[in-house]
């Protein structure tokens, strides 16, 4: 007979009883250990039921989609600068606690021959006027994480849509307030995952709907960076991007044992998976180790600038932690998160199925055996398998930028499912979905890596939810102007 996890731990439960009961009747029985960060597992729990399924919701069309951003720095300034590309947007708003952000965008607009929009400059709750202004219909929010969701929240319930940078939300509760406030409001709450749209993961999610990897077993995704340079690069308020984290907020974050950076690895493998879309993820368990690094970063930089005395003996996270999840259909996925050691930039992307495998660092490669594929057979996969939307706009996304392209691509997609009134690719499901692995890992470290189970967020609905659609039907009619070498409607030749 099957068991499930669930039922196993049921029985397990059960007879740990019944022998407590009829060897050990006499004895007093102690009260059950309370975990670690037991607030976390609380929080998980939710017995709320749906109010609506904004999975697969189409909002009503915006032919126009005035859009607000919220936090001006190196992400968001990039933001502003991909958007004046897109036909159909209008900027109408700019918010951020530093004049000299907003005056920096102000030029972006001028530049591209766009007008001014309305500034929302002071305290850091100016968003919220921002959002009540009644200006705008996408609110796009790239400050520091821990502005993340109350400006989303307040988007929403001021009648816009959202899109948030990642991680979306940072704690259990943030992960359910996302949820039910969209549900309740009807307004989409759009992950920025930016990694979903970068050339390799969009080819290779192809290949898994096409079945060319039979069925997916496992995957492995990551976010490994060494950001000392940013970590310790001070910021310069004055300056629109600075390369630097305002207030040395991710510093900050960094005390923190998590996995507080997940969904660029994991995301792209979620959507590969149909992750609320046909399976969920089922539980985890986390593995940290110990900081071997920063701590000592801290201190050196101290000795050199006083300003960094301020940070001196702070308890760091820990250089690489680990989280192993399980899905209800059986497949598993590994992550891993190193910001603090001098290694080369990778985020794995590894898909391993019955029939292929496919990894993109340290080498891009596809295989169907013990045998990688050479160049002539990856240019005969790219060219079958390459999806509608890299033909339609992977040339221009290239030229306009932001990490290859890819930023541009995500851009383009939200605007133009906006416009034609389509479904997100990434719903508010999967917002909450992959940044709950942060606390949820936060809870597996703090008690010896114990398992820890994966909210459903969708309720039920992700077993008949479906998968995201790659073909273009029903959209792709938003153009992109100011482009170099572009013709008279401000197409590429492509």
């Amino acid at each position: 007979m099957k068991t499930n996890r669930r039922q196993f731990f049921q029985l397990s439960g059960a007879a740990g009883a019944g022998l407590m009961a009829g060897g050990l009747s006499s004895c007093s029985q102690p009260e059950p250990e309370q975990s670690n960060l037991h607030h976390i597992k609380e929080a998980a729990i939710n017995n709320n039921p749906q109010q609506f399924n904004m999975c697969g919701y189409a909002a009503p069309k915006l032919d126009k989609v005035r859009v607000g951003f919220v936090g001006i720095g190196d992400r968001g300034s990039g933001a502003v600068k991909r958007m004046t590309y897109i036909d159909g947007v209008e900027i109408t708003a700019l918010c951020d606690t530093r004049q000299a952000a907003v005056d920096g965008a102000q030029k972006i607009l001028e530049e591209a021959g766009l007008p001014k929009a309305k500034e929302f400059v002071g305290d850091d709750l100016n968003f919220k006027a921002l959002c009540e202004s009644g200006l705008c219909d996408l609110v796009y929010t790239a400050t520091p994480w821990e502005w993340h969701v109350p400006v989303g929240l307040a988007a929403m319930e001021a009648g816009c849509h959202t899109a948030i940078e990642v991680s979306t939300a940072k704690t259990m509760e943030e992960c359910w307030q996302i949820v039910e406030t969209s549900e309740r409001t009807k307004k989409h709450c759009v992950i920025l995952e930016n990694c979903c749209y970068d050339f390799f993961e969009l080819l290779t999610l192809n290949m898994v709907r096409q079945g060319a990897f039979g069925d997916l077993v496992h995957g492995e995704g990551a976010y490994i960076h060494d950001l000392d340079y940013w970590h310790f690069n001070k910021p310069k308020d004055e300056e629109m991007t600075d390369g630097a984290y305002t207030k040395m907020w991710r510093l900050h974050e960094n005390k923190r044992k998590a996995n507080v950076y997940p969904t660029h690895g994991l995301g792209p493998i979620c959507q590969a998976m149909n992750i609320n879309r046909g399976d969920k993820m089922e539980y985890l368990t986390a593995m940290m180790g110990d900081d071997f690094t920063l701590k000592q970063r801290i201190a050196e930089k101290a000795k050199e600038d006083p300003f960094f005395e301020q940070f001196v003996g702070w308890d760091m996270r820990g250089n690489m932690d680990m989280q192993m999840i399980r899905t209800n259909k059986g497949k598993t996925i590994l992550i891993q998160h190193d910001i603090s050691s001098p290694r080369p930039y990778s985020r794995i992307h590894m898909l391993s199925g019955t029939k292929c495998f496919a990894q993109k660092w340290p080498l891009q490669h596809i295989a169907f055996g013990h045998e990688v594929a050479d160049e002539a057979k990856m240019e005969e996969l790219r060219e079958k398998y390459e999806p509608e939307i890299v033909k339609r706009v992977g040339e221009m996304a290239k030229q306009v930028g932001g990490h290859g392209g890819m930023d541009f691509i995500m851009d383009w997609r939200l605007i133009d499912c906006l416009r034609n009134g389509l479904p997100m690719d990434m719903d508010v499901y999967d917002a909450a979905a992959w940044s709950s692995i942060t606390p949820l890992s936060e809870w597996s470290i703090a008690n010896g890596s114990q398992p820890i189970e994966i909210p459903d967020f969708t309720r039920g609905a992700w077993k008949t939810n479906r998968p995201v659609e790659l073909t273009l039907a029903g959209g792709g009619t938003t153009k992109v102007r100011n482009l170099v070498n572009a013709d008279s409607e401000g197409q590429l030749s492509i």
